[in-house]
């Protein structure tokens, strides 16, 4: 008789009445927020809402003021950086811009968290290699340098690195920045395919609404360092909150408006 595993309903992440402040600013208010395993969430907001920084606490970059930020039922905000080593394997990071090393061959970028973590062998670390850059569609281009792949290919590189340690959780920033619509569409099916294939747990920050309803199994909205919103993404395409309308909506508003007169 086969016994059932019972399933994990634990948050991975949680953030528990977490506030950060930058000398006068105010950045995160109080906020609390759990992230479930196997979801993707996409936070949402105007810039200097909050976000990036969220994700810098998550990892470790950042540390709160007051709360306190827990990973897998262990409180990592108090851990200093030798401890956070192992936390920080389990998880991958998409940067913005892909933050290729330039002087480094695609292959060696992929490649670049196993030579650093793994203590495998070279040839074990190509293999494994091969295997991400085929995941991502881009097998055989190892040996060529950032400088001659397209920036949709760079951030394929960059997310093919992201998952070379095979982390239980990858953070995406930005993720279709400065790609055009069809690019974009291929970063999207990659979070996607991530998801399905390695059940990787995903954090999007985002502008780019069109791809929020497509990765997100949840949207969280930030605003003035607060969360404002958090709901199914069906939620935010008929919701009459004035401030989600506007940003889903991308319209500007009087005070908007107001800054751009002169004199």
């Amino acid at each position: 008789m086969r016994v059932a595993k019972k399933t994990d309903n634990r948050p991975l992440i949680e953030l528990r009445n977490v506030s950060k402040r930058f000398g006068a600013l105010q950045v995160l208010d109080g906020v609390d927020l759990s992230l479930r395993r196997g979801e993707t969430t996409v936070v949402i907001g105007e810039s200097g809402t909050g976000k990036s920084v969220l994700l810098k606490h998550i990892i470790g970059l950042l540390r709160p003021d007051s709360g306190e930020i827990w990973f897998d039922g262990q409180r990592i905000d108090t851990l200093n950086e030798q401890s956070l080593v192992p936390i920080r394997r389990r998880m991958g990071f998409l940067f913005q811009m892909a933050a290729l090393f330039d002087s480094m061959t695609v292959g060696e970028n992929v490649g670049f968290p196993l030579t650093e973590h793994s203590g495998l062998k070279p040839a074990q670390i190509d293999e494994i290699v091969a295997e991400k850059m085929k995941m991502v569609g881009l097998t055989g281009l190892q040996d060529r340098t950032p400088g001659q792949i397209s920036g949709g290919q760079k951030k394929r590189v960059a997310l093919a690195r992201a998952i070379a340690l095979d982390p239980e959780v990858v953070f995406y920033d930005e993720p279709t920045t400065g790609l055009d619509p069809v690019r974009a569409d291929v970063i999207n099916e990659m979070i996607l395919k991530l998801k399905r294939e390695l059940q990787v747990t995903g954090i999007v920050v985002t502008h780019d609404m069109v791809s929020a309803f497509k990765v997100g199994d949840r949207i969280v909205m930030l605003n003035k360092g607060r969360i404002i919103a958090d709901a199914v993404p069906d939620w935010f395409r008929t919701c009459d909150d004035p401030r989600v309308r506007r940003f889903v909506d991308g319209r500007a508003d009087k005070e908007d408006l107001r800054a751009l007169e002169v004199g």
